[in-house]
């Protein structure tokens, strides 16, 4: 309970203690340590709003990116595919012609494989393995062994089937003959 404070008189002399129980928040008014109390509980709420909207902002912001990361793989495979289509084309325009020589199949198939190789080039894929390259097994798949004092050791002495790659992201291992 709060004291009554005596109204000092001209005998009693005030000291520094006297004057320290006077602004101690114990003796302050009630109505105002209410509205400290209510200022405090108005920041408190304040503050918990904006972690609330930060979360929500930050769940928002998750959701959205993965929304366009799952677009992004999408779009970027029809485009790839979409590059594609005109090689598809030129394969059924081939096979619809009815009479034909081999000479011009032959010639219209290397013309094809010429657009498919050109269209995978626009798409950054590069195709590797060659005979006579170094044999490097992170990028080749060596299926055979051959002895052959020609080549020099580990050398690629055959190619079965060419490695593809984007970059260095390896899309296929050349599957290769190693000699020595």
């Amino acid at each position: 309970m709060a004291q009554k404070k005596k109204a000092p008189d001209a005998e009693t002399p005030v000291t520094p203690a006297d004057e320290a129980v006077q602004e101690t928040p114990e003796t302050a008014a009630p109505d105002e340590t209410a509205q400290k109390l209510a200022a405090l509980e108005e920041e408190l709420a304040a503050a918990k709003e904006a972690h609330i909207r930060t979360l929500a902002e930050y769940d928002n912001y998750r959701k959205r990116s993965t929304k366009e990361k799952e677009a992004s793989y999408g779009d970027a495979k029809a485009a790839a595919l979409k590059e594609l289509l005109p090689v598809l084309d030129n394969f059924e325009r081939a096979f619809s012609v009815e009479d034909t020589d081999v000479e011009s199949f032959k010639k219209g198939m290397e013309m094809i494989y010429t657009s498919l190789i050109e269209t995978l080039k626009k798409l950054g894929v590069e195709a590797f393995g060659e005979a006579g390259d170094p044999f490097d097994p992170n990028i080749h798949n060596g299926v055979m062994h051959v002895e052959d004092d020609t080549l020099g050791e580990n050398v690629i002495a055959a190619v079965f089937s060419k490695g593809y790659r984007i970059g260095e992201r390896i899309l296929r291992p050349a599957m290769v003959q190693v000699a020595n």
